[in-house]
């Protein structure tokens, strides 16, 4: 076997030198396909060679904590993709059928990791014989599904093998799925250090529906964002309306708030950067955006971060002045949006950082989105001589700049 993997060596080496350029279309396809298969079956030796030093416990001889761990610093892969390794390497040593479909090109790695996992948790629900025989039909009747779909039907493959017992195990699996993802529910909120969090987690079936449901009204398409961006506002979006609805529970005697520090200029009367209690930075245009809906408490600090002061605390666009941006916008003033007024924060259209004045003829209704996009500047907005906004588009959107009004919640 070694002068052959020597050979296969050698000759897959002048196949990865060799110029792809020259070869007609029909060669380019069949060459792709023939690599494709050749991997599947270096896979199968590959697996089988882990096999074998699994069972020799090779690794625990070497002093390595595990197989898994082992292959990780000799094949430099991951450690996930490791165990992934070692858990299908055990399976193939049980499952003639599937061993031999994966070596000979017949199904690739990842429907061989479908298939063990469809037959893994059949085994303790049906007798070996069924197991067998949802094996040989997977591998023999639905290897030219891909890996998704192939999941699909080996999640149901006993409504085809075993119809009589399959109503039964299915909700005891779903039972078990149900158990699992209870247990094993997360939601993590992790600095990636470069100015990003990562929002990561599992849910159950039925919080996810709720979560999409909460979702989906918030992710219209529009040719500005892309899906993840839309459920990223989204989520971002229904937060906000939460904190408006003065229904959370008190964190430490407050209401949940965000604190922020801003540094003053007070000779060029200008924010600086900003800063969260997390520690977290925040540009000028992001505080801009906060302080324009926003409870504002005053704290005077001292040159080494003593508090000397703390004012009485003010809260913007309240009250009946609220109510009556209601009326007047009817919900995001921006042309062509349609969020209702639940959705929008209050934007000052000349800053109250700046000294505008919290007044009807300073504000305008906005979603998060176009609160956002008013402040990168591109956009203006201004109050029309008949007291309702309208907003100026860059030259890029219009070259004349023809003002532009909503008209989608405009009162008959």
């Amino acid at each position: 076997m070694r002068e052959a993997l020597e050979q296969l060596r050698e000759i897959a080496g002048q196949c990865a030198g060799a110029p792809v350029w020259s070869l007609p279309d029909a060669d380019l396809v069949g060459a792709v396909r023939a690599v494709h298969d050749a991997e599947q079956m270096l896979a199968a030796v590959r697996l089988h060679l882990v096999r074998e030093i699994d069972g020799r416990s090779l690794p625990i001889a070497q002093e390595a904590a595990s197989t898994a761990v082992w292959l990780r610093g000799r094949l430099r892969v991951s450690v996930n993709a490791a165990r992934r390794m070692v858990d299908l390497a055990r399976v193939l040593d049980e499952r003639p059928v599937l061993d031999a479909a994966l070596s000979s090109a017949a199904v690739n790695v990842e429907q061989a990791q479908v298939v063990a996992k469809a037959v893994h948790d059949l085994a303790g629900e049906v007798s070996p014989d069924v197991v067998d025989l949802a094996e040989k039909t997977l591998v023999e009747e639905h290897a030219g599904w891909e890996p998704t779909a192939l999941r699909r039907i080996g999640a149901r493959i006993l409504a085809h093998v075993a119809p009589e017992v399959a109503e039964d195990a299915d909700r005891r699996a779903t039972e078990r799925e149900e158990k699992r993802a209870e247990q094993t529910r997360a939601f993590t909120l992790t600095n990636n250090g470069d100015g990003r969090f990562r929002v990561t987690g599992w849910l159950d079936a039925e919080a996810a529906a709720i979560v999409d449901a909460a979702l989906d009204p918030l992710c219209k398409p529009d040719l500005d964002r892309t899906p993840a961006q839309r459920r990223a506002d989204a989520l971002v979006e229904i937060c906000r309306l939460a904190l408006r609805t003065e229904q959370l529970p008190d964190n430490g005697g407050d209401r949940p708030q965000i604190a922020l520090t801003v540094p003053y200029d007070v000779v060029r009367g200008q924010l600086r950067v900003g800063q969260l209690d997390s520690g977290e930075r925040l540009t000028v245009e992001q505080v801009r955006r906060l302080a324009c809906d926003a409870r504002i408490l005053p704290v005077v600090l001292g040159g080494d971060g003593q508090i000397l002061d703390v004012g009485q605390s003010r809260r913007l666009f309240t009250g009946p002045l609220r109510r009556a941006l209601v009326v007047r916008d009817g919900g995001c003033a921006f042309p062509g949006c349609d969020r209702p007024p639940r959705w929008c924060d209050a934007h000052h259209i000349r800053h109250w950082t700046d000294g505008g004045d919290t007044a009807l003829d300073n504000g305008v209704l906005l979603c998060q989105y176009h609160h956002r996009l008013i402040h990168r500047g591109d956009w203006e907005v201004r109050i029309a001589a008949d007291g309702r906004p309208e907003f100026i588009p860059p030259p890029y959107v219009d070259p004349d700049r023809k003002p532009q009004r909503n008209v989608h919640h405009r009162r008959p």
